[in-house]
C-alpha cells in the first residue's frame, strides 16, 4: 500500500499559477504510475494528467495541455502538477492517485484531495 499527500491548492484569480504537489509513502518501490485527477461539482472525477514512473512519459486532457505540467521526483516519490493560466473551470478538487503493481486494479490509491478555486 501507499499513502499519498496533496498540497498546493487554493484560491487564485483567472490566470495565475498553481503548483500541486503530492507525496507518496509507504510501498512506493511498487508504483509505476502517478497522476492528477479532478472533481468538480455535480460531475464525474476525470483525468487531468499522469505520468509513468521508470519514464516519465507522460499524457494529459486535451483540456489542460498547454497549460498544466506534470513532472515527478522520483528519488522522493513526489509528483507536481503546475498549472498556468488558470480558468474558472479549472475549480475542481484535486486528486492525486497511484498506480502499483500489487494487483490493485488501475488506480488504486488515492489522496485526499486539495481544492483549487479559480475565480474570474
Amino acid at each position: 500500500q501507499v499513502q499519498l499527500v496533496e498540497s498546493g491548492g487554493g484560491l487564485v484569480q483567472a490566470g495565475d499559477s498553481l503548483r500541486l504537489s503530492c507525496a507518496a509513502s509507504g510501498q512506493t518501490f511498487l508504483t509505476y504510475a502517478m497522476g492528477w485527477f479532478r472533481q468538480a461539482p455535480g460531475k464525474e472525477r476525470d483525468s487531468v494528467a499522469v505520468i509513468g514512473w521508470s519514464q516519465g512519459n507522460t499524457n494529459y486532457a486535451d483540456a489542460v495541455k498547454g497549460r498544466f505540467t506534470i513532472s515527478r521526483d522520483a528519488y522522493k516519490y513526489t509528483i507536481y502538477l503546475q498549472m498556468n493560466d488558470l480558468k474558472p473551470e479549472d475549480t475542481a478538487v484535486y486528486y492525486c492517485a497511484a498506480a502499483l503493481r500489487d494487483g490493485s486494479p488501475g488506480y488504486g490509491y488515492w489522496g485526499q484531495g486539495t481544492q483549487v478555486t479559480v475565480s474570474s
